[in-house]
């Protein structure tokens, strides 16, 4: 990834475009992220630039947390991620790096934790199909076969029930509709993965060319 920014989800509208055009969107809050450590080849064996998002109480934190988070001069964080595009190399430890890090019109991947499901069959879980819901059908929306002669072993890999969801997630190739810096959100065209309230990762999408990250974010 190349360049990116950590966020909350705070949930969905829609907005006008100047031709009328009605663009569903997902709200994400993009408050300031503090650049809390810089990692080099020498130091670390790899480059990369720690971000943390969302302040923490000191109470609830430990005290590695609040010292790690002090080299910085702020407050601990909640969410942190590593970025190690060479576009995060400009930014230094306890600078801010703001919403207007993305532009409007930019495509994004943003990644989510998807919401939890709880225990599901295979046919919402992994889309199988029933049986005949005739009354003299013995089968209707059961696993189906196990495919082994052995019956006392099931294969790896065998598609079953289970708990579905919770898991990383990530849309690829979102616009960036509007940019709002006095308020610290943005506005992204479709939806993003987890429930609301949830952090989430938007970076610059890997299937596009790579854009800088603008001047005046360094501001």
């Amino acid at each position: 990834m190349a360049k990116g920014i950590l966020g909350k989800k705070i949930g969905m509208t829609q907005i006008f475009s100047t031709k009328g055009e009605l663009i569903p969107v997902t709200v994400i809050e993009v408050t300031p992220n503090v650049v809390l450590q810089k990692k080099t080849v020498d130091t670390d064996g790899y480059q990369a630039v720690q971000l943390g998002f969302c302040n923490k109480k000191e109470n609830l934190a430990t005290k590695p947390e609040v010292g790690h988070a002090s080299k910085a001069n702020t407050t601990p964080k909640r969410f942190i991620k590593e970025f190690t595009g060479e576009e995060m190399e400009v930014f230094e430890v306890g600078q801010e790096v703001k919403a207007n890090i993305f532009a409007e019109g930019e495509i994004v991947d943003v990644t989510g934790t998807s919401k939890g499901k709880g225990y599901q069959g295979v046919i919402k879980r992994h889309n199988f199909h029933r049986g005949p819901m005739a009354h003299g059908s013995g089968y209707h929306r059961g696993t189906g076969s196990m495919g082994s002669i052995d019956a006392a072993r099931i294969k790896k890999g065998k598609k079953l029930p289970g708990r579905m969801g919770g898991e990383q997630v990530t849309v690829q190739n979102l616009e960036v509709v509007k940019v709002d810096l006095e308020k610290n959100v943005m506005l992204v065209r479709g939806n993003v993965p987890g429930a609301k309230n949830s952090f989430v990762v938007v970076t610059n999408a890997v299937k596009k060319a790579a854009t800088a990250v603008n001047p005046e974010a360094l501001a």
